[in-house]
């Protein structure tokens, strides 16, 4: 009788049920963990694709694939055991889910920077033009896979260089963290947005006449114009001759209400200072989200400012003003060429089209072309035909519309995006598609079949401040100009050539 006694406690002990982990039990032990370890693999924590299907985060996954994941809890691989995790951030125990996801953010870029140094003396095998070459005669690549691979040889061979900054005023260069850089039609020169210590924007402007295949320094010229408040978005515009000005959008603060300034790009040139600096006006607006200038003769001297549930267009010459109503704040903007109409991106997610010769019409019947997409609008470039429109937004998504059929063509994956306005660069010459993640990874796609080329790490820790602006051109510094990839991040600017 005892002994069936015995055997019953030993059932019921069996199945009560346990209440966490034991801090001293290591994984790989008992039943249980070795149940888990089969039925939820784990991958890294913000594992990104790459060129090579991320090589840097197989390592990790083949680590965090042994332990199982446990609510609540943190499994530290160093010190084999587990900690509890706590919804926020304190001074005593500062073990959160964000702490832990930024350091294995870190370590996986300075990993990936170390591969990249290593990899300047050596490519992948059968990488090379001569056998790419061979192959596409032999009829064994098609056209398709021969320019995609050619590119991808290209990009994977870009290494960082670090650009000399020289300023007239010694004490202006590498002093404030680049917060924005554009780059004008031709690309000579680049207008620069700066955080000022203080607090503010400084403006500047980069002349690349002196980037060369051997030396890599630039001229840079500020100005004493900045301000205090937000830069939402900036975009070159022609009023007088090609990219004679620059045109900004700054949030309002306080009772200050937001602005659309005109600065002319002749207030940063140390040549001939006595001439007259040309038209600068500042026109008042409310909180503006982006701006975009029209260069059809049709809308001559016109630019547009997406607001808060409304579009703005204005002659900046007589002052008049088109007003067209929306039901979303309009995030991102640009003007055709070809014929006066203004492509919209929404934080609705809508995208519509305006043709800003009709006049301003109540309902939703102006708008001719609706596409949509299931998050925010942050940004959208209008193709070199006109018949695809290139469009991102707050969920990564990337997508290639065809306006003629408003339906999705392509879509380009590994974009990492959450909530930041984050520009697109399309360079149709070269067949690429360039975007930097709120993950400050740099990520460089083939236009003609979206195979993502190369993810590049950032130079420096990654943080909401910290986010590279990027250009990429064929002509850095003109016809004669070098191609590549300008990043500037924090005080720095770097050059990835692209031969």
């Amino acid at each position: 009788m005892r002994r069936h006694y015995r055997r019953g406690k030993e059932k019921r002990g069996w199945s009560r049920p346990r209440h966490g982990p034991r801090r001293h039990r290591r994984p790989g032990h008992g039943s249980r963990a070795a149940s888990l370890e089969q039925e939820e693999p784990q991958t890294p924590v913000n594992a990104g694709p790459s060129s090579s299907g991320d090589p840097s985060s197989s390592s990790s996954s083949t680590q965090n694939s042994v332990v199982p994941e446990l609510p609540g809890f943190y499994y530290d691989s160093e010190k084999n055991r587990y900690f509890r995790l706590l919804p926020g951030h304190n001074n005593y125990n500062p073990l959160t889910k964000e702490s832990i996801q930024h350091k294995a953010m870190e370590c996986k870029r300075l990993r990936l920077l170390e591969e990249e140094e290593k990899q300047k003396k050596k490519t992948r095998a059968g990488l090379n033009s001569p056998v790419l070459f061979q192959k596409r005669q032999l009829g064994f690549l098609s056209s398709t896979s021969y320019c995609r691979l050619v590119h991808e040889l290209k990009v994977n061979c870009m290494q960082r260089r670090k650009i000399e900054i020289h300023s007239p005023d010694s004490s202006v260069a590498g002093t404030n963290n680049f917060k924005i850089i554009v780059a004008d039609v031709a690309c000579e020169r680049i207008f620069t947005v700066n955080d000022v210590e203080h607090g503010g924007c400084k403006y500047g402007i980069i002349n690349l006449s002196g980037l060369g295949k051997e030396s890599l320094t630039v001229e840079m010229y500020d100005n004493l114009y900045f301000t205090n408040r937000k830069v939402n978005s900036v975009c070159w515009a022609s009023l007088t001759h090609p990219d004679s000005h620059v045109l900004l959008c700054l949030m309002g603060i306080a009772e200050t209400p937001g602005c659309a300034s005109l600065l002319p790009a002749s207030l940063f040139s140390s040549t001939n200072p006595g001439d007259r600096p040309g038209m600068l006006c500042s026109f008042k607006i409310s909180t503006a989200w982006s701006c975009a200038w029209c260069l059809n003769p049709q809308a001559d001297n016109c630019f547009s400012t997406g607001l808060t549930r409304r579009v703005l267009v204005t002659n900046v010459v007589t002052g008049h003003r088109q007003t067209f109503g929306t039901s979303s704040d309009v995030l991102a903007q640009q003007f055709a060429r070809q014929t006066p109409v203004l492509y919209n991106g929404c934080r609705s997610g809508e995208i519509f089209s305006i043709d800003v010769r009709q006049r301003n019409r109540k309902g939703q019947s102006w708008k001719a072309i609706r596409l949509f997409h299931g998050s925010a609008v942050t940004s959208i470039h209008l193709m070199e035909a006109e018949h695809y429109l290139m469009a991102a937004d707050m969920a990564g998504k990337i997508k290639l519309w065809d306006l003629r059929t408003t339906k999705c063509v392509k879509q380009y994956q590994g974009h990492h995006n959450e909530y930041a306005i984050l520009p697109l660069h399309v360079n149709e010459e070269e067949g690429l598609l360039t975007a930097v993640g709120q993950d400050c990874y740099t990520r460089i796609w083939s236009l003609q079949d979206a195979h993502l080329l190369r993810s590049i790490p950032s130079p420096h820790p990654s943080s909401k401040d910290a986010i590279p602006s990027v250009v990429f051109s064929s002509r850095l510094g003109g016809r004669r100009g070098v191609p590549g990839l300008l990043m500037a991040v924090k005080q720095d600017l770097y050059h990835f050539s692209y031969i």
